[in-house]
């Protein structure tokens, strides 16, 4: 082998190592930071392929809070209360202040860790809402600078042709 060839043999090597470690290295990077979505159920029950959330695993939830489960600490912000889908309940305990929309029967999504089968310790709780929901800020302003429109009994009969 002449050293022009096998100068460019180490150079192609070189390079193929080094962007399969640069590769490897962005995927580990995203593999910490990716939040696997569970649902009540396939919390509980493990998902259809078998899967089951291992003790210490970042994870999000969603599902509906249930009525009458929400209990408050009366000397800090820590607030737990049950979610659940079409089967078992599963426990969030927070500590922080909820969103506004947050309410019992309303659907949630939260962000913690799991911290047995049946609790998640979240860090973050977000509630959802229908499409039809606009912040009252935005109501109040659009009733003050939007007025209905007036239409003629021409315009609301339709163009005659």
């Amino acid at each position: 082998m002449n050293p022009r060839r096998k100068k460019r043999l180490t150079l192609i090597v070189a390079l193929v190592v080094g962007l399969g470690a640069t590769v490897g290295l962005m995927l580990y990077a995203l593999n910490q930071n990716m939040d696997l979505f569970y649902t009540p159920t396939e919390l509980v029950q493990g998902k259809p392929d078998g899967t089951k959330p291992y003790v210490g695993q970042r994870l999000r939830i969603g599902g509906m809070v249930v009525d009458g489960s929400v209990s408050r600490d009366p000397n800090s912000l820590k607030v737990s209360f049950q979610v659940a889908d079409i089967g078992p309940a599963v426990t969030v305990v927070y500590d922080g202040i909820l969103p506004d929309l947050f309410r019992e029967g309303q659907g949630i999504v939260a962000q913690g860790v799991l911290v047995d089968a049946t609790t998640i310790e979240a860090h973050e709780v977000l509630a959802k809402h229908d499409e039809e929901y606009m912040p009252p800020e935005i109501a109040e302003a659009m009733k003050k600078t939007h007025e209905p429109l007036q239409y003629s009994k021409e315009q609301m009969q339709g163009s005659v042709q």
